[in-house]
């Protein structure tokens, strides 16, 4: 589909962010049409190999690199430039990097009143801990994650992708999208923040509302749900499955298709309660009946009566699913350099619009765009050059 006439399309995004979290939320704006426009300091050495990596390419997707030296005058003023004609700012400086260059929300305020400003940071803009740097896993840790994660009496583990930074970078993206709703109605800008921190807070929903309404310190479960039963992992005869029948019908029914008798009988299993509190003895039960049949067989069976289950992929298992093939969950991206690849798409499905099957356009290299830019601020040519020659300005590949 054509970027054009995607819901974003329209809006210009200056992207100052690094690491992920803040790439994650201008990543929402650019695969939903929005004219990103990444703003990159000047770096020595070659640093092809890292952009042009995995990494690099599905976090910076739909983007334009513009190569500026901000703590040069002329590179501020390029950058004031582009404010004028933004819509929104995204940065994770640090409060004090972003005010000694001057490039804070008040400062980029007095340009444009209209500006949204979304900032990004580990422990929030304020508080004792503000100035600190941050961490996915660091906050893994702080938040009380890693300790409701991992098996009982094994330690605190992390969880296996980053999760805080993508969460943060989740809210991040919502939050710049109310503000866009509300300037729509008000026609004023403003600052839109969250951290890390924040995100894993609430990311923690009922163990941590567990805690505030009565001061229930939840601890690891490992693979069982916390208060449900059963649900959780269960062998089978060639490895593992999850399954969740915890309800008093499902219960019945998991028993039902697998003609456990003896399970369906016994007074222990009969409530939500009980299951719960003989949850030892019922894994050990349930263990021995599905250990007998292997993992395909069980997942057919137990759909077949309406129980929750699936088999425990790795990441290839998990995209050549059929269910994963259907949903056409990746999209091919084309670099000049690395021809074809594809990356995985926005999960955000809309009925008036197309996902299609290309992206506008890779990961870019870095200054890529610089000129491309420069030339949409209807600066000269001669202006343009000066600009170059001053060093405030990088060109990259395509200029």
């Amino acid at each position: 589909m054509d970027q054009q006439s995607l819901p974003l399309s329209g809006y210009t995004v200056l992207d100052l962010s690094i690491a992920r979290a803040g790439p994650t939320a201008v990543r929402l704006l650019a695969d939903w049409g929005a004219n990103v426009i990444r703003i990159e300091a000047p770096v020595e050495g070659d640093i092809a190999g890292k952009r042009h990596g995995p990494d690099s390419q599905n976090l910076h997707r739909n983007k334009r690199s513009l190569c500026i030296n901000l703590k040069a005058a002329i590179g501020k003023q390029v950058f004031f430039d582009l404010v004028r004609k933004a819509d929104i700012v995204v940065e994770n400086f640090r409060s004090d990097v972003k005010g000694r260059l001057g490039i804070d929300y008040e400062s980029v305020k007095k340009i444009n009143k209209a500006i949204i400003y979304a900032s990004i940071s580990g422990f929030g803009q304020e508080g004792p801990y503000s100035k600190r740097p941050a961490v996915d896993q660091v906050i893994q840790g702080m938040s009380g994650l890693m300790s409701i994660t991992g098996e009982p009496g094994h330690g605190p583990m992390r969880v296996g992708i980053a999760v805080s930074d993508t969460s943060a970078g989740m809210f991040l993206g919502q939050g710049i999208l109310l503000a866009l709703l509300q300037r729509e109605r008000t026609g004023e800008g403003q600052w839109v923040h969250t951290s890390l921190l924040e995100a894993m807070l609430s990311k923690l929903d009922f163990q941590a509302a567990r805690f505030t309404m009565n001061s229930e310190v939840p601890g690891q479960e490992g693979n069982n749900h916390p208060t449900l039963s059963p649900m959780g992992v269960f062998d089978t005869s060639d490895g593992m499955m999850n399954i969740a029948a915890s309800t008093d019908k499902m219960f019945k029914a998991f028993c039902d298709a697998l003609e456990a008798e003896e399970l369906a009988g016994n007074d222990d299993y009969a409530s939500v309660e009980g299951r719960l509190n003989h949850r030892e003895d019922l894994w050990k039960e349930i263990n021995s009946v599905t250990s007998q049949h292997p993992t395909a067989e069980l997942v057919e069976k137990l759909n077949s009566f309406g129980i929750p289950c699936g088999p425990i992929n790795d990441i290839q298992q998990a995209f050549i699913d059929e269910q994963v093939k259907f949903l056409a969950m990746t999209k091919t991206a084309h670099h000049d350099q690395l021809g074809d690849f594809d990356l995985l798409r926005s999960p955000i499905n809309l009925s008036n619009y197309e996902h299609g099957v290309r992206f506008e356009r890779p990961g870019p290299d870095l200054g890529e765009h610089s000129v491309e830019i420069l030339r949409e601020l209807d600066y000269s040519e001669e202006r343009i050059d000066e600009i170059v020659e001053s060093g405030a300005v990088k060109i990259g590949i395509g200029k």
